[in-house]
């Protein structure tokens, strides 16, 4: 259960974006959290949705004290002290709501699912054509972040979702992005 948090706040940079410093902190701790196997952090953005598309230029992070304790000691922020104003470890405030951030996928590109139909149905180009028109492609106006995958190394674009707020904390397990369909964090 998540008692305390940590914000990480992006400072103003004239050579480098706040979504590509966004996307540089987040696929480092990532990394943290794979190297660490550890399912006990999540994450946040305060500022999620303030502007279009946008994911915001804070990131925080919850868990418990100790835990939260032990992924900064683990000194995974590398060279992105320069750009981030970093707070103490903080108890959450009491009477706060909660809700989940997770993923979110989408199969926007109707170009890749019609290769990996021929691929996988041995069917011809018109054949798959027909199948999957250009009508599937879909625009996605969720905010997200780019990020480096720790498995692939692939860059790509997670989408994330913020959850309806809810009155009851709900526990479990967060992934190695700190996201997490099921479990809540605390929400102020």
């Amino acid at each position: 259960m998540t008692s305390h948090y940590i914000d990480l706040q992006l400072q103003p940079d004239p050579d480098f974006p706040a979504g590509q410093l966004m996307g540089a902190l987040f696929s480092k701790l990532h990394r943290r959290l794979v190297a660490l196997d550890d399912n006990s952090i999540g994450v946040s953005f305060p500022e999620y949705g303030m502007r279009p598309r946008t994911i915001g230029e804070r990131l925080r992070l919850h868990g418990t004290s100790a835990d939260l304790a032990a992924l900064m000691a683990a000194r995974w922020m590398g060279g992105m002290h320069d750009f981030v104003l970093l707070q103490d470890i903080t108890a959450i405030p009491r009477e706060v709501s909660h809700r989940t951030v997770a993923r979110r996928q989408f199969k926007t590109n109707a170009d890749r699912l019609r290769r990996r139909r021929m691929r996988r149905h041995n069917e011809s180009a018109a054949e798959v054509l027909q199948r999957i028109p250009d009508s599937v492609e879909r625009k996605v106006s969720l905010p997200f972040v780019q990020v480096r995958s720790a498995s692939t190394g692939q860059r790509f674009s997670l989408f994330i979702e913020h959850g309806p707020q809810q009155s009851t904390a709900q526990p479990g397990p967060f992934n190695s992005y700190g996201l997490s369909r099921t479990a809540t964090i605390p929400w102020f």
